[in-house]
């Protein structure tokens, strides 16, 4: 089995833990076969004391699909 790297960043408004579900959702509209995800960062915006946005870097493996 071969498994590739995507490196991603998810936003929510919400918390980190969303904007990690938000990019392994998008990716996977155009990626088969996803088998696992690591937070490398988190990140956020802040306006007027309050966070507003958070940005989750994640990379996204997903295993090779040999028939193609």
């Amino acid at each position: 089995m071969t498994v590739k790297i995507l490196e991603l960043v998810g936003e929510s408004s919400s918390s980190w833990e969303e904007a990690v579900q938000q990019a392994v959702i998008d990716a996977s509209k155009t990626i088969d076969n996803i088998v696992g995800v690591e937070v490398l960062n988190n990140t956020a915006t802040v306006e007027n004391g309050k966070i507003t946005n958070y940005r989750a870097n994640v990379n996204v493996a997903f295993k090779v699909d040999e028939n193609r």
